[in-house]
């Protein structure tokens, strides 16, 4: 079934043309606009069509009918979701180390979105798999899909995320490490700080040190591949497990990241959100645990 949007024109927006109202208060992209013009009710105010030209009074209630959507493309395979937060907009699953996000060359039917779109259609629903952060295969926890283009734009950057990650060597304190990264010329996959690299920023606070390894609290301001692994790297502490950027698997077979929680304002309700995914197993032998006050 479709799904609905209702807004009740503020009155800083009273006598503006409709597409202003649209853009500004509800967040739709020029492109969103133009597919609901098509729909033959995309764009209601009042129980009359609205066209973009028409002007909105304070008070008036617009109505968006977002249509429904297919992810043909990707084959619907039914496996284990742990799902951490659902609604009409949103779903949040807990991804477990090992999965990929995406399905690639190697990788067709074990993914997660595999999952997601069995999982949709066995309840009826019709939508796009649009994963708004995408872990690598072996990094777990919490993944956003949206179940529409206006949640995606809504969240689009405005989502905090915080990981959890191991380092080797002993790292106290908290800082920041600003350096641009880029892709080796010899390499498509590794990353490595350059100076003609895009710009990337992560903030770290270490939660337990030892001359062995270190625990780290992790959260981006820019969001790049290999961001954490990468930046890690560079300050001589690359993460336990991850053999591309340096580290040794004795203590973990995978790169020890796992993203914690996510924390955002609701695109449709304005609630804020919080939501909190506890560490793996492979990563709790530092005895470290967390409840949300990471």
């Amino acid at each position: 079934m479709p799904e609905t949007l209702k807004f009740t024109v503020p009155p800083e927006y009273d006598g503006q043309p409709a597409k202003h109202f649209l853009k500004g208060y509800c967040t739709l992209s020029t492109r969103m606009i133009t597919s609901l013009k098509r729909e033959k009710e995309g764009i209601m105010m009042n129980g009359k069509i609205l066209r973009t030209i028409d002007p909105v009074a304070a008070g008036d209630e617009v109505i968006i009918t977002l249509p429904d959507e297919e992810s043909a493309y990707i084959k619907p395979v039914e496996g284990d979701l742990d799902i951490v937060y659902e609604d009409s907009f949103l779903l949040i699953v807990n991804k477990p180390p090992y999965q990929p996000v995406h399905p690639v060359k190697q990788y067709q039917t074990d993914t997660l979105a595999n999952y997601v779109v069995a999982y949709s259609q066995s309840r009826g629903e019709s939508y796009v798999f649009r994963a708004l952060n995408r872990l690598d295969r072996n990094t777990s926890g919490l993944v956003m899909i949206a179940k529409d283009r206006f949640t995606v734009n809504k969240l689009k950057n405005r989502v905090r995320k915080t990981y959890i990650a191991m380092v080797h060597g002993e790292l106290c304190g908290s800082s920041t490490i600003t350096a641009p990264i880029g892709l080796l010329e010899d390499s498509k996959i590794k990353r490595h700080v350059l100076t003609e690299g895009a710009p990337a920023i992560t903030h770290y606070e270490a939660l337990y040190s030892s001359k062995e390894y270190s625990v780290l609290k992790l959260w981006l301001e820019t969001g790049k591949t290999h961001q954490i692994r990468c930046h890690m790297a560079h300050i001589g502490h690359p993460l336990l497990g991850d053999d591309l950027y340096g580290g040794k698997r004795e203590l973990i077979s995978r790169h020890a990241l796992h993203c914690a929680e996510m924390c955002f304002e609701h695109p449709v309700t304005g609630e804020s959100v919080k939501l909190v995914s506890s560490l793996p197993e492979d990563m709790r032998f530092a005895g470290i645990e967390f409840n949300g006050d990471i």
